[in-house]
């Protein structure tokens, strides 16, 4: 959608969107061989939905990960040939084998004894696609930060107050459960825009220990960490916290006041995109917890917002998520100083 606005204004507008695709499979390749051989309706669908909704930068999560990007590139395809020249992904944690028992079941080598929850490496992963050019060797990959290591870390305990599910398992255990990445967008006229981009555990399938609660809260907090000028941070003046944190602010399970203090900082932006309803729900999960608001795209408060909206629901076989746009003014006027801290 990169367009001008009237000369008047003098800005670039950008839209910037997230979408959970739930294109991930059950073994390594599958995806690709399924849009290859055009069976995969899901992908389609979501690639439809991509269309219509015509951001400029968008992050995939639940999004299979594969080390030379084929799968994403095949997929960027179904959107349209040359849609979205700028691509980037990272392994994510999903997957990452660790040889102990993370998940306290009392075997090891499950998927839940990943760092992140996955039956193969990279399953579930995420994704950029761009129109602008990304600055990969200025990206900040935060993925490998240790829970522990996080100030005020709400780890996971049993009932009589011992480490869940032992201080071994603690010692290697990953904050992000796919990965919490700063990646910079080199802006037209000079200057950047950094994404800070996450998809962050369900706050569920875990025990009285709340393993999986406690994760995704902590990994926003991650965020305000780094905002704060932690683990490398802060970012640019110019930027966008984007992807799934799995936490509504008033409904379903997991920490409603984590994101509800993460979405009321003063250094962001919440434009409380809604669809056509007016509904802000993200999700069109038939069955309990039912709809819920877990996908953001939250701005810079340095970012002036001109509009926000969520795509239509993909009916039967696609996408659970609706895919969620903000559109951001950048003012052409000093962007070369907007280079980061």
């Amino acid at each position: 959608m990169l367009a001008l606005l009237a000369p008047a204004a003098a800005a670039e507008t950008l839209r910037i969107a997230t979408y959970n695709v739930g294109l991930d499979r059950d073994g390594p390749g599958l995806l690709l061989r399924d849009i290859l051989a055009g069976k995969a309706a899901d992908a389609e669908a979501a690639a439809d939905a991509i269309r219509k909704a015509d951001p400029d930068i968008l992050l995939l999560t639940g999004f299979d990960y594969d080390a030379g990007g084929v799968a994403l590139a095949a997929f960027a395809r179904l959107i349209g040939p040359g849609a979205y020249p700028h691509r980037f992904a990272l392994r994510p944690n999903t997957g990452w084998a660790t040889g102990l028992d993370l998940d306290g079941d009392g075997r090891r080598g499950g998927p839940g004894d990943a760092q992140g929850y996955g039956a193969f490496a990279g399953q579930g992963g995420m994704a950029l696609l761009s129109r602008l050019p990304l600055d990969n060797a200025a990206v900040q990959d935060l993925s490998t930060v240790l829970w522990r290591d996080l100030s005020g870390a709400d780890l996971p305990r049993r009932p009589d107050g011992t480490p869940f599910p032992s201080d071994e398992a603690l010692a290697v255990q990953r904050l992000s459960t796919t990965g919490h990445w700063v990646v910079p967008v080199l802006l037209p006229g000079g200057g950047r825009l950094d994404l800070l981009a996450f998809y962050a555990s369900p706050p569920v399938f875990d025990g009285p220990e709340d393993r999986n609660g406690r994760r995704a809260a902590d990994e926003l907090r991650l965020w305000t960490a780094y905002l704060d000028g932690g683990f490398g941070g802060p970012p640019a003046p110019l930027f966008v916290v984007l992807g799934d944190a799995n936490l509504d602010p008033g409904a379903g399970d997991g920490d409603h006041d984590a994101i509800a203090r993460f979405l009321a900082d003063p250094r962001l932006t919440d434009p409380h995109p809604r669809d056509a309803e007016g509904a802000l729900t993200t999700t069109d999960w038939p069955v309990p917890p039912g709809p819920l608001r877990v996908d953001y795209v939250l701005p810079s408060a340095t970012l002036r917002v001109l509009g926000s909206g969520l795509g239509a629901a993909t009916g039967g076989g696609g996408p659970l998520h609706r895919l969620v746009w903000v559109d951001v003014a950048l003012p052409r006027a000093g962007l070369s100083a907007a280079s980061g801290p």
